[in-house]
């Protein structure tokens, strides 16, 4: 199974919805875990890296590259 890609400030769609009622999440930290922050309410989780890329449905917004 291919893992999936992601990078720092992506936004990503998980599978469940967070309370608040968006699906949308921004990734903050990436190491063993990742830290994702809600878009609509700015609630933040750190989850272990599987899990994150077992509950990641798709990727939204590619994070701008500066250069």
């Amino acid at each position: 199974m291919e893992r999936k890609q992601f990078s720092l400030g992506d936004i990503v769609e998980m599978k469940k919805p967070h309370p608040c009622g968006t699906n949308a999440w921004r990734v903050i930290r990436m190491g063993a875990d990742i830290r994702i922050k809600c878009t609509g309410c700015d609630h933040s989780v750190m989850i272990p890296r599987m899990e994150f890329e077992k509950k990641m449905k798709r990727m939204i917004k590619e994070a701008v590259k500066e250069e």
